[in-house]
């Protein structure tokens, strides 16, 4: 508690990141989210919070242990940004927000759980959403399915960029995404880190337009060459990524943030 106090003084109570907190296997582990929720009077200011900024020397981003983050969000209503790194065991329940115009997930398998709370919440101001989904072997055991209700837009009125990132399902996430309402809205629009291959792009490309976007990120991928330029090609007023291209090996294909 003295030490999260601590932190909020330093950073003016408007922005808190909080590191290595230990893991299970420690003989000291203490969640934060509980001691945070009980501070909250202190940080009535709180505007930004990083929960988990911890490098991979210190743990791998699927070993982080989380725990359930709906009482972080129910006790600070003015949060404005929240970035969460790991998800292993993490926890959240359906929410209303008001403030929230920024989340972004980090993990190398994001729990199906999260995702349904997530397209289930109220979330009226929300104009930046980005999850890394991951892989099932690292508990990202969402379906797209999962997706629909972040997809349809209905509970994100202000969302403007949209990233569903780093998954062993990019192709379907990218077939889904070409038919989603919530695109005609969006200024940008990321499908980078995952295993997207030309089936996706296709699907991109035989879509809705989206040429009204100012950016398209398709990063880390393996796709081929012509297909390659044929994006670039059909977006000319649009930029687009699509560095970091990957060989599959012999067949098998990964994301670029797993363990």
């Amino acid at each position: 508690m003295e030490a999260l106090l601590r932190i909020g003084r330093h950073h003016a109570g408007r922005a808190l990141t909080i590191g290595y907190w230990g893991a299970d296997y420690d003989t000291i582990y203490e969640y934060p989210v509980p001691l945070l929720v009980e501070a909250a009077a202190s940080f009535p200011k709180l505007h930004s919070l990083f929960l988990g900024d911890i490098p991979a020397e210190q743990s791998e981003i699927s070993w982080i242990n989380h725990g359930d983050i709906t009482p972080l969000l129910e006790a600070f209503p003015n949060l404005e940004r929240l970035k969460v790194r790991g998800a292993d065991g993490l926890v959240m329940e359906p929410v209303g927000h008001a403030s929230l115009t920024a989340l972004q997930f980090e993990s190398g398998g994001f729990p199906a759980g999260v995702v349904r709370a997530l397209a289930a919440s109220d979330l009226p101001n929300l104009a930046h959403l980005n999850l890394w989904l991951g892989e099932e072997a690292y508990g990202g055991d969402a379906a797209v399915d999962d997706l629909a209700g972040i997809l349809s837009g209905e509970r994100l009125p202000s969302l403007r960029h949209l990233g569903l990132e780093d998954s062993e399902l990019q192709d379907e996430i990218a077939e889904a995404v070409a038919a989603a309402p919530v695109v005609a809205r969006l200024e940008s629009l990321s499908l980078a880190m995952g295993t997207l291959t030309d089936r996706g792009a296709e699907a991109l490309l035989s879509g809705q337009p989206l040429t009204h976007l100012r950016k398209l990120n398709l990063s880390y991928h393996y796709l081929s060459e012509p297909m390659m330029a044929r994006v670039r090609a059909a977006l000319p007023g649009v930029e687009v990524d699509v560095d970091d291209r990957q060989e599959s090996d012999e067949g098998e294909f990964y994301v670029e943030v797993g363990e």
